[in-house]
């Protein structure tokens, strides 16, 4: 059995869906595990004990624990290749993994900076330019995977959803948490919908309880 320790709207969301779409294609079943950052579930000493870290996600298959996203997405294509959740071609793969990579640990540190300042600096007077600074630079990021939806089809590499379609999700989600507006990117937007649309990320969607959508406009 697979488990799958997961937070409501956290980069587990990526894993998360690609089990709901091999569940679709397989009919394998896996066990979700809510993690309640905001009552410190993560920081239990059981949690610890499988991730030091203290984040999500945390996949447990047959009672061996794998951390780190990229880790696990790589896993769970390989294991259950008929998803399609990555190409199967050698370097059409690589090219995914690269842009997965990228989402990873390039887009998803800057939003960190910006919404947790306090991990990266004890100092308080940094946080407000901490967060201006890496809002414009996440911003940038954001234009950078709209373009790469120009002449795409339905998903980012094709007719089928791949992991790279869960974390474009997340990541234009966390822009709107950031303040940045979803509408000053109309192409990736209406991709978003497209992708929130399929079964299997409604179905995360809906057990997360998250809107797709997340704007917060920022104080002046």
């Amino acid at each position: 059995m697979i488990q799958l320790h997961f937070a409501a709207g956290a980069c587990s969301f990526v894993p998360h869906v690609g089990l709901e779409v091999i569940r679709a294609t397989t009919g394998a079943e896996f066990e979700p595990k809510f993690v309640k950052l905001h009552k410190g579930e993560q920081k239990t000493p059981e949690y610890l004990a499988m991730n030091p870290d203290g984040q999500v996600p945390v996949l447990v298959v047959d009672g061996k624990v794998l951390t780190q996203i990229v880790a696990i997405c790589d896993y769970l294509d390989r294991s259950t290749p008929q998803a399609g959740l990555l190409p199967a071609d050698s370097w059409e793969r690589a090219q995914a993994m690269s842009r997965l990579a990228w989402m990873n640990n390039t887009v998803h540190p800057t939003f960190t900076h910006i919404y947790m300042p306090y991990v990266f600096s004890g100092d308080e007077a940094a946080f407000d330019e901490m967060r201006r600074f890496n809002t414009e630079r996440y911003r940038g990021f954001l234009g950078r995977i709209q373009g790469w939806l120009d002449g795409a089809d339905r998903f980012m590499l094709g007719d089928r959803l791949s992991f790279l379609d869960a974390y474009a999700l997340t990541l234009l989600r966390w822009g709107g948490l950031s303040g940045i507006d979803p509408d000053d990117f109309p192409a990736y937007k209406a991709y978003v919908d497209r992708v929130a649309s399929a079964p299997p990320v409604a179905a995360a969607l809906e057990r997360e309880r998250i809107p797709v959508h997340a704007f917060r406009k920022q104080a002046a």
